[in-house]
């Protein structure tokens, strides 16, 4: 008997690459053993949506797009007692949970990967009524990713966050946060905040340390401090992108649960995607949510 398999693919994610890749990944789905049912995203939430309508009858969910679309799909997974496996072909400009889980760039390998693979816990984070799969943030430039238009990130990819960056710079502010964990508490003006689950965010890696385990049930939380001054800054710049390097400005929390007030209210993202605008959050790491297709070991290289 064929096994289920829900497929939600956004067409525009990344430089819409799926369309000349389509058939080759149905080819591989349907040589599996699945029967496909398949759904072309039309708007934001649209792969939410199909999910809870349609998951809960699938023995697999894949879902190919940016990060958005697989927050979506996770998402829409976390409503049900009995959870689909999810599998994820990533297709977006930056595709920063793929990196952590070293799944392909590749799309036709990354659909390999998904039948061939291995299900495989993954933490999740619940951000009050919603949820992330790799990152929750607030503060300078962390809303770059879903203020570029598509139509940007379709022409020139990862330099346009570049230029969308460029353009926030004369309007950088901190902001005064009191954050409680289960065992710290902080006070202090941030210029950027970072709750995560990953080896790499924004496209750069190692800003959380070497080998971080992404079904520990724990987040690592990374604050950078507002600089005094323009001579800080650099300090602070290669704190982040050299592993190692230390900075004063820069703190590194480990925790579950976390809670951040804020004394007007602060836009957050979460996965890239905009999460509202909050004076109080409350978030809690969800360890093992969700079983995500991945290799245990390599695929042989084609010739």
């Amino acid at each position: 008997m064929s096994r289920k398999m829900l497929f939600v693919f956004n067409p525009l994610s990344g430089r819409a690459q799926i369309r000349t890749k389509l058939m080759d990944i149905l080819d591989i789905f349907t040589k599996a053993g699945y029967q496909i049912e398949v759904y072309v995203t039309q708007r934001a939430m649209d792969a939410k949506r199909i999910v809870e309508e349609r998951g809960a009858e699938m023995d697999l969910i894949v879902g190919s797009g940016g990060d958005g679309t697989l927050n979506e799909v996770v998402s829409g997974v976390m409503g049900f007692s009995e959870k689909p496996c999810i599998g994820y072909i990533p297709a977006g400009t930056t595709n920063d949970f793929a990196a952590s889980h070293k799944i392909p760039r590749n799309m036709l390998r990354a659909a390999e990967r998904i039948v061939m693979g291995t299900a495989c816990p993954v933490d999740v984070g619940s951000f009050d009524e919603r949820y992330f799969v790799y990152v929750a943030a607030f503060g300078a430039f962390t809303d770059v990713p879903y203020k570029t238009s598509h139509e940007l990130k379709a022409v020139l990819g990862h330099p346009a966050y570049i230029l969308e960056a460029a353009k926030g710079l004369g309007a950088i502010k901190a902001h005064h946060v009191i954050m409680e964990t289960e065992t710290e508490r902080y006070e202090g003006d941030v210029l950027v905040g970072m709750v995560s689950n990953a080896n790499q965010i924004a496209g750069f890696k190692g800003l959380n340390g070497k080998n971080v385990r992404l079904d520990d049930g724990a987040f690592e939380i990374l604050l950078v401090e507002n600089p005094q001054n323009i001579f800080q800054i650099p300090e602070v710049v290669t704190n982040l992108l050299q592993n190692g390097h230390k900075s004063k400005l820069v703190r590194h929390f480990t925790a579950s649960h976390v809670k951040f007030q804020f004394e007007e209210p602060v836009e957050w993202v979460l996965d890239g995607e905009f999460g509202g605008k909050r004076t109080e959050v409350s978030i809690d790491n969800l360890c093992r949510a969700v079983q995500v297709m991945k290799m245990t070991h390599s695929l042989p290289k084609k010739s």
